[in-house]
This record gives C-alpha cells, structure tokens and sequence, in this order.
C-alpha cells in the first residue's frame, strides 16, 4: 500500500534554501521554495533578485517512506515537527501562499504570531484576492494576516491601500 502525498515543511541551514531545492530536485523529490522578487540597493546600482519568502524553511510533497532521503540532502536540519510529528502543511495552505505570490502589487513580509490581537476586519476589493476578508494589524491600514497554522506563522500581506475596505 502506498502511502499519500503531504507537503512537509523543512527546516535549513540559513541561506542554503535555493541550493537544497535544486538538490531536492535532482533526487526527484518534490520540493518548493516559495520566491519573492525583491528590488535590492547597492550603493552603485538597484537590482531585482529573488529571495526565499520563508528565511530557512523550504517545502517538500512526498510520502513518509520518502523521508530518510530528503533528511540525506546536505544543507538540511530536520523536518518542522507538530506535537512530535513531521508537521503537515495543508494543500489549501501552499495554494494560499503560490495566489499570494502571483498578485502582481503586492508585497508579502512574515512575523511570529505571538502578540498581535485581531483589530479591524478589511475586505479585498481588487486583484487576485477580490472578496477575500482579513485583519488589519492595529495602527497599518493595509497590511492583513493570513494564519498559516502548521508553521505557527502569520503572512502578512500588504495591499494598496485602495483596495481595501472596512466591513461593517
């Protein structure tokens, strides 16, 4: 019997994460490494480049029996584990995070969960997440959080400011 495909979290070396995925890739294991475009400034020139949204987490699918050799890739340290177990990461969460990257004005930044308490609900008016509804962190009117619980983090997403609105 065949076990199912999970997407499983990984927890790197700081930096290696593009290098393990292309490691990962090789071995025919399916991995991700969510990227960002970011605009960098040296003090001669700008320059756009891609970074890993998650510093030192990247993405595997694959079954259990997988595991011995994705923990065998050099550059990585040890699954992300939830109560004692590999931590599960939920297609609708990856998907969530692949929509997020494809909207083309907006800019994803990550904090720890702890210590923020829900604030002002929005509504997306515009774009990919049109309809969609969130929280506003106090006092940044466009910035909403969307709780990726098997990481224990909250990707904050920041909007143009006209595409939101308050609901009542």
């Amino acid at each position: 019997m065949e076990e199912e495909k999970k997407w499983y979290a990984l927890y790197t070396k700081p930096r290696w994460e593009k290098k393990i995925d292309a490691s990962l890739i090789k071995k025919n294991i399916e991995s991700w490494c969510p990227l960002q475009k970011m605009e960098k400034q040296w003090t001669d020139r700008k320059k756009i480049i891609e970074e890993p949204l998650f510093k030192s987490y990247i993405f595997v699918h694959i079954d259990l029996t997988e595991k011995v050799r994705v923990l065998q890739t050099d550059g990585i340290l040890n699954f992300v584990h939830y109560l004692g177990k590999p931590a599960v990461i939920r297609d609708e969460e990856i998907n969530l995070i692949k929509h997020y990257l494809l909207e083309k004005d907006v800019k994803i930044s990550l904090i720890s969960k702890e210590g923020y308490a829900e604030s002002t609900r929005i509504r997306v008016n515009h774009g990919v997440f049109m309809g969609k509804e969130g929280t506003v962190l106090k006092n940044a009117k466009k910035k909403i959080f969307v709780k990726l619980e098997s990481l224990g983090q909250v990707m904050v997403v920041e909007f143009p400011v006209e595409y939101l609105s308050h609901l009542d």
